[in-house]
């Protein structure tokens, strides 16, 4: 049966598809009022979708005019908890759904989408086996694209096993599913299974899209997995997908991540459009690689272009590439201006890399006065990153003073013995490096396990992923 819309509806429904912000919300809102058309679900549900979802709106003007509807059907409930959802307010999320449950209106697949989602989100893995159970209670546990949540709450929940069950249950998974277990493979460092996974969905005759090639490459750049990077590579170039943004610059982040630059800075330069995330893995892979010069010009380019906006990422790219090239003034000059001409809060590990820059090139004093006026709090990795500066330039009596530091916040780490024992080996004061040996042995401080290392083997067999038995160093 379809519902015969007036033409005064017709009119305002024809002005809220060209709304584009608050302020014309607002004035077809008093519009719709004015002519006793508030309690229209089809017009105030346009107006409640634009304020909790697009964006551009405002919740709490979402909220002001859901209250007043009289009787909500189950897609203004299922828009508002999404709204509250899509800015992390949870106790507000519960809230209405427990009130859309009170008043009768019954949960569909939509509304239990959004609350599986919201419980990955939030981490917590008691409520996410309450809202398994809500599931069940309705129903829906079989219905494709609640399942599909399920799989995915699961994987950000961290329990593979429970997403795997779910996963395997479903007799023919579509897609989203597939995307779904692999992606839950990766955020759970399990990133051999997931390539293993990559393999077995294409046998199934399934055809990945952009996301499916995004994640795969995430655990290719994981593992150094460089073969089956190619491969995945070589799939995307038969298709459209090679020319999508998000799916280049995760090709760019796995070459540059196994050490393949040249392939990088190819995909980079073919780059018809590129964004802020783009420059960024390109100036953050010649950067750890110690391409320095080439990060810096690369970095050049993008402010000339001034397309994009340097951010956060970019700049620690930047003061990584300083760091690693021993460019001291011009580390001293990007941290300045980021905070200067782009009011970026540097964060503690922009502080690691200007720490490290100035540690390298002997610059101990002006390292140490950075880390005491830093307005947060410095971490153990930072401070012990200057005592490794000082063992490199023998500077015992400041390495006495960084090693004070880092007691007061893990005062039985190896490293840090080792570290200050190596200090006064190279200043030539034997005694107190035996003292240092000492009081290790005599504290008990073992040094941590072993590091792993994996060869892989056959990489032009993606097909199955061989790799040699774990081998301890």
């Amino acid at each position: 049966m379809q519902l015969k819309i007036t033409s005064k509806e017709q009119t305002l429904l024809s002005l809220l598809k060209r709304c584009s912000t608050m302020k014309e919300i607002k004035q077809i809102h008093a519009h719709i009022i004015h002519n006793g058309l508030d309690q229209n679900l089809y017009l105030v549900g346009k107006i409640i979708v634009f304020c909790a979802v697009s964006g551009r709106g405002s919740m709490d003007y979402a909220v002001s005019v859901f209250e007043n509807v009289e009787n909500p059907d189950g897609f203004l409930w299922n828009t508002v908890i999404r709204g509250f959802g899509r800015t992390c307010q949870a106790n507000k999320v519960f809230g209405y759904y427990k009130r859309m449950q009170e008043t009768g209106e019954v949960a569909d697949n939509f509304t239990l989408s959004f609350l599986l989602k919201l419980t990955g989100k939030l981490g917590s893995i008691n409520l996410g086996k309450q809202m398994h159970c809500n599931t069940l209670k309705h129903g829906l546990e079989t219905h494709v694209h609640v399942r599909n949540t399920m799989v995915h709450m699961y994987g950000m929940l961290r329990d593979v096993e429970t997403a795997h069950q779910l996963f395997g249950e479903m007799p023919k998974p579509d897609l989203v599913a597939w995307n779904a277990i692999i992606d839950c493979h990766v955020h759970c460092g399990r990133h051999k299974q997931a390539l293993e996974l990559f393999s077995k969905m294409l046998r199934s005759g399934v055809e990945p899209d952009d996301a499916t090639l995004v994640v795969t490459l995430a655990a290719c750049s994981a593992l150094g997995e460089l073969g089956f990077g190619k491969w995945v590579h070589s799939i995307g170039s038969n298709t459209a997908l090679v020319h999508n943004i998000s799916v280049c610059n995760s090709l760019i982040d796995m070459y540059a991540k196994c050490g393949a630059l040249e392939e990088a800075h190819n995909i980079f330069d073919k780059m018809p459009k590129r964004n802020i995330v783009t420059w960024n893995v390109m100036i953050l892979g010649l950067a750890v690689h110690g391409y320095a010069e080439k990060a810096l010009v690369i970095f050049s380019e993008m402010l000339e272009e001034d397309l994009e906006t340097p951010n956060d990422v970019t700049f620690l790219g930047v003061l990584c590439a300083c760091s690693h090239g021993g460019m001291v003034e011009e580390g001293r000059k990007f941290f300045a201006s980021m905070r200067r001409d782009y009011q970026i809060k540097p964060t503690i590990k922009h502080y690691g890399c200007m720490v490290d820059m100035l540690g390298r090139a002997g610059f101990l004093e002006e390292a140490y006065g950075l880390i005491r006026e830093m307005p947060i709090e410095c971490n153990a990795i930072v401070w012990r990153t200057l005592l490794a500066s000082c063992r490199l330039h023998g500077n015992v009596e400041l390495g006495e003073k960084v090693r004070r530091h880092i007691l007061v916040l893990e005062p039985d780490h190896s490293s840090d013995y080792v570290l200050l024992a190596n200090t006064y080996a190279s200043a030539g004061q034997w005694d107190d490096m035996a003292r240092v040996r000492r009081l290790m042995w005599q504290k008990s401080v073992q040094k941590p396990s072993p590091g792993n290392s994996l060869v892989g083997i056959h990489t032009a067999s993606p097909e199955s992923i061989k790799l040699f038995p774990e081998i301890t160093v």
